[in-house]
């Protein structure tokens, strides 16, 4: 099977929710330690600071919908229903994110929403073409 560009956002895509993961957990270490990191992290830990809490949002927010656009990528290639709402749809949902994740970590609101709204646009936009 041949890489489309559905399934290229999708791996582009994959690779930012590693880097959600990575960043999110570096910004916690930084805050309670690399013995903490390292340790079996028993008993509560403190609420996570601004950096890290905004990274922690941001990541569990992309794993809501990453699961549906993977699926609906998928699909849409197995059905033979790869289109104009695909290859529009799909590189919106990867750049929307894409573009989400910075928004959030510095703070900023409304164009934070707009990428996210972008987002789910595109993500619409690849379920769509399945009933099309």
């Amino acid at each position: 099977m041949d890489m489309t560009p559905e399934f290229l956002m999708l791996a582009f895509t994959l690779i930012l929710a590693i880097v959600q993961i990575g960043w999110a957990g570096a910004a916690r270490t930084a805050e309670l330690g690399v013995k903490w990191n390292a340790g079996p992290r028993d008993g509560e830990a403190p609420a996570p600071g601004r950096l890290a809490g905004r990274l922690i949002r941001a990541q569990a927010n992309l794993f809501e919908t990453l699961p549906l656009f993977a699926a609906a990528v998928i699909m849409a290639h197995i059905a033979g229903k790869d289109g104009q709402l695909t290859l529009v749809g799909a590189p919106l949902y990867f750049f929307g994110r894409l573009l989400y994740l910075p928004l959030y970590a510095l703070g900023t609101p409304y164009v934070r929403t707009l990428a996210w709204l972008v987002a789910l646009a595109g993500l619409v936009m690849v379920i769509v073409a399945l009933f099309v």
